[in-house]
């Protein structure tokens, strides 16, 4: 049975909703009979994908609100939330999705850190702190959905401001749905989204057709919807080059370098790759 947060006339907010995942997130949303706003800091973005959702909403653009926001920033998040609020009476889903990744070294500018972190961590922090209490206080069943990665669970070599930024929301997401599970007479759960390899604009880089190996944001989001209405906390998401097992293997090793005592990143270390390419065969 779908989710009971999903029903006609429920307000569904995505952050990072005018692209990508947000917006195939949006459409199914409109699909399903949900007033939705989507939020972006693009306002070009935003009309072109308030255009295409109208057009699918119960009530056409009566249905359809968008917001320009940088959810780095508390006092825009809070606004989003006061205008949801006066436009469609409250939230009932939430999902945190705004995300970038323009690349990172370790030692690289300042400010690149902090602009990653403000906006896949704080972003996701601040969309919680906000509409998580105002959720709660409606009394009907809700959903808060973070988008986190893969890269956050196994954190491999080449983009530490991403890994650190999507770890983050990993130990958040982990750390909100305890505290909404012991909040008395509370209807609210929170889910980590992890996708696996989705063509977007985040992943494109300058490539105009889908890799094989890829899925379409609407193949991610369909299969986000149906873990949701099986009631997994953790949405791990396959493609077509990355079944779940192989996952399950590296998430197991990754884990397995603490309990192990094996040098950090050992999956990428000369030393273990024979040892790593066993495990995942389960030899």
């Amino acid at each position: 049975m779908p989710h009971p947060a999903l029903s006609p006339d429920n307000v569904a907010v995505i952050t990072g909703g005018a692209s990508g995942i947000g917006l195939a997130a949006a459409t199914r949303f409109a699909r399903l009979g949900l007033n939705v706003c989507i939020a972006d800091n693009s306002a070009d973005r935003l009309n072109a994908a308030a255009t295409k959702l109208a057009s699918i909403a119960h009530r056409g653009a009566g249905s359809i609100m968008t917001a320009t926001v940088d959810v780095s920033r508390h006092d825009d998040v809070m606004e989003l939330a006061r205008a949801v609020e006066q436009r469609f009476g409250g939230t009932d889903v939430l999902m945190n999705n705004a995300g970038i990744q323009p690349g990172s070294q370790m030692f690289g500018p300042i400010e690149n850190w902090q602009r990653i972190l403000g906006v896949n961590l704080w972003g996701v922090i601040n969309g919680s702190q906000v509409f998580a209490p105002q959720m709660i206080a409606r009394g009907r069943p809700g959903l808060i959905i973070n988008t986190g990665s893969k890269q956050g669970i196994t954190t491999p070599p080449g983009d530490p401001a991403y890994n650190v930024s999507k770890a983050g929301v990993k130990a958040f997401t982990e750390a909100l749905q305890h505290e909404l599970r012991n909040t008395a007479g509370n209807t609210i759960s929170a889910h980590l989204f992890i996708p696996g390899f989705v063509f977007t604009g985040l992943t494109a880089h300058g490539r105009t057709e889908r890799p094989a190996a890829a899925w379409t944001p609407e193949q991610t989001v369909d299969f986000m919807i149906e873990r949701l209405e099986a009631g997994d906390f953790y949405i791990l998401c396959p493609d077509n080059d990355v079944p779940r097992k192989l996952d399950e293997r590296r998430i197991l090793w990754a884990a397995g370098d603490i309990v192990e005592n094996r040098p950090a990143l050992s999956r990428w270390h000369k030393d273990y790759a024979e040892a790593f390419a066993a495990f995942v065969k389960g030899s």
